[in-house]
């Protein structure tokens, strides 16, 4: 198939393209690189079936031949999506409309990476699907909880209506390589803060809760997701059930970087930061015969070996 995915230099777009490319596929990326990174995805240039397309998804764009679209285009750290929370805005709405006006023209399926962040700071735990959240719509977070939210309305509504061909996955914190040192997530911080002998930097007091998942593991879920054939748009959650808090998550990480000079240190609560985050995956075990493979100590292995790789260049 020809395969447009949009975000397609970032952390999760590259390792999608990546398992594409190995299927088989013709896989266009488009990623304006706000926060996307060429080297990611340069080495897929050789296949002869991988091209990039410098591109802003706010603005239409025209790309035929295309049998699936992956619309996973948006900063999804909070340092990344409240530096320009308008952008971040458009990003979420204005471009998920384009996506989906490309996908009609094009008569082909759409998929759309939304996130646990629709939850906000829930009042349920585990979150399920059937949650409608706890969101603050005025928040310094909203532009990207709020914009995710708002495009899955958008492409619902294009599908109740228009009848388009609509997947969406709601995605909980998700690691592993590809990820940018700097990107900001709680990971990638604690992994690269180790390894440079800096303190773990932990916001709160450390009881707040993620459920980490392995990037194998949510692009198996991915694609999945696009091929069912059941006719399933969800929203499905795809995550690690697997519930550590943060404390522990820096505990971790420091046992196995054990030469790291690292102290753990606490800073205030940033605003609307959510005290949990679990998913139900029910649906997915259901829909999808889905769920995570990769325990979190085997996933940081691999992941503090390519920060390690990452930060020697």
């Amino acid at each position: 198939m020809k395969i447009l995915v949009t975000g397609g230099a970032g952390f999760l777009g590259s390792n999608l393209c990546e398992r594409l490319i190995k299927e088989g596929h013709e896989v266009v990326c488009v990623d304006n690189f706000y926060t996307g990174r060429k080297k990611n995805v340069e080495k897929l240039l050789e296949t002869g079936r991988f091209s990039i397309v410098e591109h802003d998804i706010t603005e239409p764009i025209e790309i035929w031949g295309l049998d699936r679209i992956y619309n996973l285009a948006c900063p999804a750290s909070p340092p990344a999506y409240q530096r320009d929370p308008v952008f971040t805005w458009k990003t979420s709405v204005l471009g998920v409309l384009n996506m989906i006006e490309l996908a009609i023209k094009n008569n082909c399926r759409i998929l759309q990476a939304s996130t646990s962040e629709v939850y906000g700071d829930p009042l349920v735990n585990p979150q399920k699907e059937s949650y409608w959240g706890n969101v603050n719509p005025i928040g310094v977070r909203s532009c990207y909880d709020e914009g995710k939210r708002a495009a899955e309305t958008i492409l619902m509504d294009y599908n109740r209506k228009k009848g388009v061909p609509v997947r969406i996955i709601r995605i909980f914190n998700t690691y592993g390589p590809n990820m940018d040192p700097r990107d900001g997530r709680v990971v990638s911080n604690f992994v690269v803060q180790a390894l440079t002998n800096q303190d773990i930097t932990i916001y709160g007091d450390g009881s707040q809760t993620r459920s980490f998942q392995y990037v194998s593991d949510l692009i198996e879920g991915m694609v999945r997701m696009m091929e069912n054939e059941s006719g399933f748009v969800g929203p499905v959650n795809i995550g690690n059930p697997g519930e550590f808090t943060v404390k522990e998550l820096a505990e971790m990480v420091l046992e196995m970087i054990p030469e790291a000079k690292s102290r753990i240190v606490y800073h205030g609560m940033p605003a609307d930061d959510p005290k949990l985050r679990r998913p139900d995956i029910g649906l997915a075990k259901e829909k999808l015969s889905w769920e995570p493979k990769i325990p979190l100590r085997e996933g940081l292995e691999t992941t503090i070996a390519y920060f390690r790789a990452e930060l020697g260049e």
